[in-house]
C-alpha cells in the first residue's frame, strides 16, 4: 500500500467528511500546474520537469520513488509546499471553491529566481572517490581513471563526495550530480547541483563512427557496464533517473544514431520505463533493445555479485 502522511488528529472538529473528501479528491495535474510546476504526461502517468521521479496515477495519487513515499493532494502540499495538515486542507477547499466560481483560488507562489550553475570546488586529489568506487563498487581502476581524465568525475573538496559532471555537445559542464562515498545501511547521500541542465544529464561523447547509444539510470551503472564490457568506451547516457530528456537531447545532437540499447535497472520502475521508452523510440524509427543485468537490481549490483562469486571460486 502506498505510504501516506499521517493526518492531523481531531480534523473532525475543523472539517466535515464532505470537505475532507473534496480535498482528497483534488486533480493533482491541475493543482500542480496552478502551483507553477511544469506537468507532463508520460504513458499512463503524469510527472513534472522539476521532480522527474514523481509519478501521478489516476490524477489523484502521487508517489516519489526517490523517497519511497506518496499520498494524495493533502500530503503533497505538506511534503513539497511546507504546509501543515490544516493549512493544506483549507488551501484545497479554497482552490475548489475558486474552481466552482464561488471564491478565487489563492495565488500560486512566486516563481523562484534561476540559480546560476556552478561546480563544487574540487579536492586536491581523488583518493577517497577512487577507493570508494574501486573497493566498494568494484569498478575497474582504469575506468575510474578514464572518467577523471575526461573531466567527468572528481572528488568534492568539502564533503569528499563523488561529483559526476555532465557536459553538453560543446563540451561545457552544464549538469552535476553528487554521490556520497559513505554508505550507511545501504543508503548514501545523493543530490543534484542547483542550476543543472536536466535535459543534458550525464553522458559520454559520441564516437565518430558510432550508430548506437547505451542508456543507463545512473553514472555508476554506466561505469559498471564499462567494467564488464571494456569495448563500450563512448556513446552512452545516464539519465540520472527515469526522465528521458537527456536521451532526447543526445539523439538531437547526434542524428546519425539509429540504435538504442536500454540498460535500465531490473526493478519494477526500471522495467516499466524500458517498455515505455522502447515503444516511444521504435515509433520514431530507432532499433531498440533492452538489456537487464542477469542478477541483481542494477548493473553495479550485478558487477559486485559477479566479482564476489569469482573471489569465492579462487
Amino acid at each position: 500500500m502506498m505510504p501516506q502522511a499521517r493526518e492531523a488528529q481531531g480534523w473532525e472538529d475543523l472539517f466535515t467528511a464532505e470537505e475532507m473528501e473534496t480535498a482528497r479528491d483534488t486533480d493533482l495535474p491541475d493543482l500542480l500546474t496552478s502551483l507553477g510546476y511544469h506537468v507532463k504526461k508520460i504513458g499512463r502517468y503524469f510527472t513534472t520537469r522539476e521532480m522527474d521521479s514523481i509519478r501521478i496515477r489516476n490524477r489523484r495519487t502521487w508517489f516519489r520513488y526517490s523517497e519511497l513515499r506518496g499520498g494524495d493532494a493533502i500530503s503533497f502540499l505538506e511534503r513539497f509546499q511546507g504546509m501543515s495538515f490544516t493549512k493544506a486542507v483549507k488551501f484545497l477547499l479554497d482552490y475548489h471553491g475558486g474552481a466552482r466560481g464561488r471564491r478565487a483560488p489563492p495565488p500560486p507562489p512566486a516563481p523562484k529566481e534561476a540559480v546560476p550553475f556552478a561546480l563544487p570546488p574540487p579536492n586536491p586529489d581523488n583518493r577517497r572517490v577512487t577507493a570508494y568506487l574501486s573497493k566498494k563498487r568494484r569498478i575497474a581502476p582504469q575506468v575510474i581513471r578514464d572518467f577523471i581524465a575526461a573531466g567527468l568525475l572528481y572528488e568534492e573538496e568539502r564533503y569528499h563526495n563523488c561529483v559526476f559532471v555532465g557536459k553538453n555537445g560543446q563540451g561545457q559542464a552544464v549538469y552535476c550530480a553528487k554521490r556520497g562515498t559513505y554508505d550507511k545501511n545501504g543508503a548514501a547521500f545523493r543530490a543534484g547541483v542547483s542550476g543543472s541542465d536536466k535535459e543534458t544529464g550525464f553522458r559520454l561523447p559520441c564516437g565518430p563512427q558510432s550508430m548506437r547509444v547505451f542508456v543507463f539510470e545512473a553514472p555508476i551503472d554506466l561505469m559498471s557496464y564499462r567494467t564488464l564490457h571494456r569495448n563500450v568506451k563512448d556513446s552512452a547516457v545516464a539519465l540520472c533517473g527515469l526522465y528521458e530528456g537527456p536521451l532526447d537531447s543526445y539523439l538531437r545532437d547526434h542524428p546519425q544514431l539509429r540504435r538504442i540499447d536500454l540498460c535500465l535497472d531490473a526493478d519494477g520502475p526500471g522495467r516499466e520505463a524500458a517498455a515505455r521508452l522502447k515503444r516511444k523510440y521504435e515509433a520514431q524509427g530507432y532499433a531498440v533493445s533492452v538489456h537487464t543485468p542477469p542478477r541483481g537490481k542494477d548493473w553495479n549490483e550485478f558487477l559486485q555479485l559477479r566479482q564476489k562469486c569469482r573471489g569465492q571460486e579462487r
